[in-house]
């Protein structure tokens, strides 16, 4: 009898979402029939990765990464490389490493139409996605003979006390037991202590912050303003920083309310809609204040801490973004969409091509039945119903995730073939 596929692959795990869906994954992988290892970098990837015998400790410097890299993927005959993110240094070297020897490599996202998907796909995501070079007319030819009733884009994003504790819990263990980690560098810019500072202080903060975002948007919703929304981004987000032309939220800011005090009708007003994880490492709301007072637009610039998209997007006039993934939110209520970085919507279809003044004068739509169409594309190849990071959000991704990593055809493939993957049917994860 044959040996599934399958069952000789050696898949090689590197950093994943904060929690446990990087091990529950690999579990499922192992019950395959695959072999499964993952190398940990600090104390906390070694936290929430149960099976032992798997596991492999780098406490190297990052300069030692690429080399000790070659010699695990020969001793583990490694077939397929998993990871959270392309952009990180430690995943950009496994990344070029697997295209020289013909590795898979799976990549994992947070949903490109969030809330309630997350992105899977094969080779790169975001600004190195092949959806960067496939256009609407690809994906409608694609799609003939398909037929989805496309669900709305859920208000709520059900899992964000989840994704907060994780988040703390994964740098308390870097902070206090990374002891045999002594090489590891995070990432990001700023210290592990500091970056656990500031998770505690987020939660911390959670009921002063959901009053003062009842508050603006309450102002806002009674207001009888028109206004136009701009899509904050984390700073340190690898999307805004890898994929963006600027080096600050600072700069972006600038940019975005010089452009609507020249252009926007005096009566019009601005709202700076922050990411629901700013935790106050960049001074935005400083930079909004100091920034409105320059244009003399006091009284006209507002700035939500998180919360609810929906409720904002559904009276405003337009959006503004850098590349926000809450940009697929404005096209799909059909709202006039500026963006200056690189996105997997940046389509001439959807993406105004305006001056910023312009934008904010009158402002052009998109090709609604463009958009609907590339929604139905994404949603039968990338996007998959689930989460990382509530129980049942991983449960229902794990159902489809798994028999997609093991296929032998990526799912923007499968899907051009005739052979697309089951879909679920969306449900409220919490």
């Amino acid at each position: 009898m044959p040996v599934p596929a399958h069952q000789s692959r050696s898949f090689l795990f590197l950093q994943g979402p904060h929690g446990p869906f990087f091990h529950r994954l690999g579990k499922m992988l192992r019950a395959a029939g695959a072999e499964v290892w993952r190398v940990g970098f600090n104390q906390g990837d070694s936290a929430f990765w149960h099976h032992r015998p798997s596991y492999i400790a780098y406490r190297g410097s990052p300069d030692g990464w690429p080399a000790r890299l070659e010699q695990i993927l020969e001793e583990k005959k490694t077939t397929d490389i998993v990871l959270y993110g392309d952009t990180r240094p430690i995943h950009a070297a496994a990344v070029a490493a697997a295209r020289a020897r013909g590795i898979t490599v799976h990549v994992f996202e947070e949903g490109y139409l969030r809330p309630y998907w997350v992105t899977y796909e094969r080779g790169g995501a975001n600004g190195h996605s092949r959806l960067m070079k496939t256009t609407v007319a690809i994906m409608q030819t694609a799609l003939k003979g398909l037929d989805l009733d496309l669900p709305d884009a859920p208000a709520r994003w059900g899992d964000m006390r989840q994704h907060i504790f994780y988040g703390a819990l994964y740098h308390w263990f870097v902070m206090f037991l990374n002891i045999r980690y002594r090489n590891f560098r995070p990432h990001r810019d700023i210290t592990v202590a500091r970056e656990l500072r500031l998770y505690l202080r987020r939660i911390a903060l959670m009921p002063a912050i959901a009053a003062s975002r009842i508050i603006a948007t309450y102002r806002i919703k009674t207001g009888g303003f028109p206004y136009h929304i701009a899509l904050l981004q984390l700073e340190h987000d690898a999307s805004f920083r890898a994929h963006g032309p600027f080096a600050s939220m600072t700069e972006f800011l600038e940019m975005l309310i010089e452009g609507f005090a020249a252009g926007a009708p005096q009566h019009h007003h601005l709202v700076l809609k922050a990411h629901p994880l700013e935790d106050g490492r960049a001074p935005i709301r400083r930079t909004i204040r100091r920034l409105a007072r320059q244009h003399g637009l006091d009284g006209r610039v507002h700035y939500v801490r998180g919360g609810k998209l929906a409720r904002l997007l559904d009276d405003a006039r337009s959006a503004v973004t850098v590349n926000s993934t809450a940009a697929q939110q404005a096209l799909w209520r059909g709202l006039p969409l500026k963006a200056f970085g690189t996105a997997v919507y940046l389509k001439p279809e959807f993406v105004s091509t305006q001056s910023l003044e312009d934008f904010f004068q009158i402002p052009t739509r998109p090709d609604s039945k463009a958009y609907r169409d590339y929604r139905h594309y994404l949603l039968e190849t990338s996007q998959i119903t689930g989460s990382f990071y509530s129980a049942r959000g991983r449960r229902q991704l794990l159902r489809q995730v798994v028999d997609m990593m093991l296929a032998p055809e990526d799912p923007y493939d499968a899907l051009e073939a005739g052979r697309p993957a089951p879909r679920q049917h969306l449900r409220v994860v919490k």
